[in-house]
């Protein structure tokens, strides 16, 4: 009898864990899903602040779209003139992965960014390659654990882990507070593989757009360096329309939609 009630024990413990991974990820989907739209249009101011409190600004546009082939993103630099006319693309790829491409035009043509870059600095800011993409990031890439509830500026949150199941990505795992009420994701933080906390990322000033809550600041921060990188978003439409050739490397060269 002993032994028949402490496997009876060790299953309900069992169950009741899986039971908490299956709600940490629906939590972490639903965050991720939050706003449903098609395209997304912005125009942002990104501050870039070095150690010593200097700062540098880049104006940037961008474009994303979603459909049945995947999501894909368009960064334009707009200004200032170092950097002006830079143009990135990702996409999700059949793989399951992302396929990168970016148009620097001081070399004049399109370099494919290789998978084993995505932990590299994008164009000197606190943002790696892999970053821009985590908030859209698939949740089955992750094993997802609720490790508790907190409140955060007066929000009741779910604080979720989310350790990758891939080896080889920069992070070991991201821990992210999450509103139990709205889903809108505050904060992450992202460690690396020794286990080390090495950025921070921050939603805030949100907004109510065409009627979606919006974050219109986000700020990413790196710990060891002391440097962070804020975008604000000056201009956001959802759903306007977006010509496919936008989403091109022949429009990466150029600039100009067909």
């Amino acid at each position: 009898m002993k032994r028949i009630a402490m496997v009876t024990a060790a299953l309900l413990v069992w169950g009741s864990s899986l039971a908490g991974a299956q709600d940490a990820r629906a939590i972490v989907e639903s965050a991720r899903n939050r706003i449903q739209q098609d395209t997304v249009s912005t125009r942002s101011r990104m501050v870039i602040t070095a150690k010593n409190g200097s700062t540098t600004e880049r104006r940037i546009d961008q474009y994303s779209k979603d459909g049945p082939n995947g999501s894909r993103l368009i960064i334009v630099f707009q200004s200032p003139a170092s950097v002006a006319g830079t143009r990135f693309l990702t996409m999700d790829a059949a793989s399951g992965g992302e396929d990168r491409w970016i148009f620097l035009p001081s070399l004049g043509k399109v370099r494919r960014v290789a998978a084993s870059e995505g932990s590299g600095s994008f164009m000197g800011t606190d943002f790696s390659y892999d970053d821009i993409s985590i908030p859209d990031r698939d949740t089955d890439l992750d094993t997802h654990t609720l490790l508790r509830e907190e409140t955060l500026d007066g929000a009741a949150c779910h604080v979720i882990q989310s350790s990758a199941k891939a080896p080889d990505y920069q992070y070991s795992k991201m821990i992210s507070w999450i509103d139990k009420q709205s889903y809108v994701l505050y904060k992450a933080e992202m460690y690396d593989r020794r286990g080390t906390l090495v950025k921070r990322m921050g939603f805030s000033n949100f907004k109510t757009v065409q009627d979606r809550l919006t974050a219109t600041q986000t700020t990413v921060s790196t710990v060891a360096a002391g440097t962070s990188t804020t975008l604000y978003v000056e201009i956001i439409k959802y759903d306007d329309p977006i010509p496919e050739s936008v989403f091109t490397t022949a429009y990466l060269e150029t600039g100009r939609a067909r």
